[in-house]
């Protein structure tokens, strides 16, 4: 027996369209879940968006549950919050947070689902993806206590690795854009705003997650003797030319990279991307983290709404998807 769905498909390159799908009834060990929010990755979802993946990173670009293939017709998404309907008895009525696209309902496996703590609103969890990443970037830099450290790129990941580094002891934490609007944005997370031109140098560690070349030129710029600057940013196929001249090598400074499809190094032996995952769930029971949402919108607008996102972002966090 099967039922239907809705999904959110991206049909080619800046043309998105909401499908109808056939959904099947749980098998053993499955679960349905019924869609209350979800996330847009701004950063990955846009450049999928608008046709800007590699074709040397489509295999390591999908993500669970993904159908179809890039450049499209696709359905991605990974930010999914909903509530089990049907399934195992000790599943029936938990909040739950997936890596699953856009859709109103789905049926996955359990082993797929995390469950949303006590203490966690639908549309905070969201974040739990893009927390992932932070919390793996963090462990990639592994700052240390009292560190000056500034971040570059005020956008989603940006922001969360700011709050998360200014609730370590000691730490100076600086968060740097362009856009001055972010200023409301740091202090609410307990940092420093400068604008690039204002940023303070000599620092422990930057990060950098604004994806673009100026960012990541400030970071080296303003990067102390012997630190490291993190690499979050994604550039999909975009050229990035890097200033490797001046002082780089006489302050012998490292870049690293960064990416949340591998558990860090330092973390692997021990965690798991679940266990990864119910950490980022967890720590979104602090109500800081609701500075790092953005607008919202209806399920059935979100083709236009991906639309404005790629073309005219303004200054949008994590936006959200509510569904009936």
């Amino acid at each position: 027996m099967t039922e239907s769905a809705r999904a959110f498909w991206v049909c080619e390159p800046f043309r998105g369209e909401l499908r109808d799908e056939r959904l099947a009834l749980p098998a053993a060990g499955e679960a349905r879940v019924r869609t209350l929010v979800s996330g847009v990755s701004r950063g990955t979802e846009t450049l999928v968006f608008s046709g800007a993946v590699p074709l040397s990173q489509t295999a390591l670009m999908r993500c669970p549950h993904q159908q179809g293939e890039f450049p499209g017709p696709v359905k991605y998404g990974y930010s999914s919050v909903g509530v089990v309907d049907q399934g195992p008895e000790p599943w029936i009525g938990q909040r739950v947070f997936c890596l699953y696209p856009h859709q109103d309902r789905y049926v996955v496996p359990v082993a797929s689902l995390v469950p949303v703590p006590e203490g966690v609103p639908a549309e905070r969890a969201v974040l739990a993806a893009n927390l992932e990443t932070a919390i793996n970037g963090l462990w990639d830099a592994a700052p240390r206590i009292g560190d000056r450290v500034a971040v570059i790129g005020a956008g989603v990941v940006g922001a969360l690795c700011a709050a998360l580094l200014a609730r370590m002891p000691g730490m100076r934490v600086e968060l740097i854009d362009v856009d001055a609007r972010r200023a409301e944005l740091a202090r609410a997370l307990g940092c420093r705003f400068a604008k690039p031109s204002e940023a303070a140098a000599d620092v422990d560690l930057v990060v950098h997650a604004s994806g673009h070349a100026e960012g990541l030129a400030t970071a080296l710029r303003i990067a102390g003797f012997e630190s490291t600057v993190l690499e979050l940013s994604w550039y999909g196929e975009r050229n990035v030319s890097v200033p490797l001249g001046e002082a780089f090598h006489s302050r012998r400074l490292t870049i690293r990279s960064s990416q949340v499809g591998a558990v860090a190094t330092a973390q692997r032996a021990r965690w798991t991307y679940r266990r990864r995952l119910g950490l980022a769930l967890d720590l979104l029971k602090d109500p800081i983290f609701d500075a790092c949402l953005g607008g919202r919108s209806r399920f059935e607008d979100l083709p236009a709404t991906l639309t404005r996102l790629t073309r005219s972002p303004d200054g949008e966090l994590c936006h959200r998807v509510i569904y009936d």
